[in-house]
């Protein structure tokens, strides 16, 4: 009988989940088309029918990593300030997924820094999160809760800031808890605000 496109949708997303298993088990540098294979419960010839090398497995994770971070990320409510802290909220290790999600990222950029092309997909990803961040300081700025200035600057310094508080997170949980992550966050959101009192 032959299969349906609805058995080979049902057979990537069995995949799909065995790769995101793989990657929180073990990280990028764990990520293999064996790995993959035994926590499927197949041989690494059906794994090799959707990713025939390694760099296909390794692009379509990555995918697969930005699109469940973003689904696992609340959308900003409201405007101003508090969308702004809202979004740098989420990027930060808060919950046993987001620090597993976080965990994952830091592991795949050693992948991204020895593979050009993987290099390039991770720069893109972040430039689009800088965007997104540079738009939520511009509307701050235009309701003169922030000072005036080059949003992107703010938005790069402020994508640097989580970054590095996540990282520290993830090496350090009881000296970073989620209650001191939100602490410090907010005292970084402060300053920005305090230069509007201060000119």
């Amino acid at each position: 009988m032959p299969r349906t496109k609805g058995d080979h949708e049902a057979r990537r997303r069995d995949v799909s989940e065995a790769v995101w298993r793989v990657l929180a088990a073990h990280g990028f540098g764990g990520l293999t088309l064996r790995a993959v294979a035994a926590e499927l419960g197949a041989t690494t010839g059906l794994v090799t029918h959707y990713f025939p090398a390694k760099r296909d497995l390794v692009a379509y994770a990555l995918d697969l990593l930005t699109e469940r971070t973003a689904a696992g990320r609340p959308q900003p409510a409201g405007q101003g300030l508090a969308a702004l802290r809202a979004a740098l909220l989420g990027v930060l290790p808060l919950s046993p997924e987001a620090t597993a999600t976080n965990r994952i990222w830091v592991s795949s950029w050693d992948t991204a820094l020895a593979d050009p092309a993987v290099s390039a997909d991770h720069a893109a990803k972040y430039g689009q999160s800088r965007a997104r961040l540079r738009d939520l300081v511009a509307a701050a700025q235009y309701l003169g809760e922030l000072p005036p200035g080059d949003p992107e600057r703010v938005a790069a310094g402020a994508q640097s800031f989580v970054l590095g508080l996540t990282v520290q997170a993830l090496f350090a949980p009881e000296a970073f808890p989620p209650s001191r992550q939100t602490e410090l966050l907010d005292d970084y959101m402060a300053a920005l605000a305090g230069r509007t009192a201060s000119g």
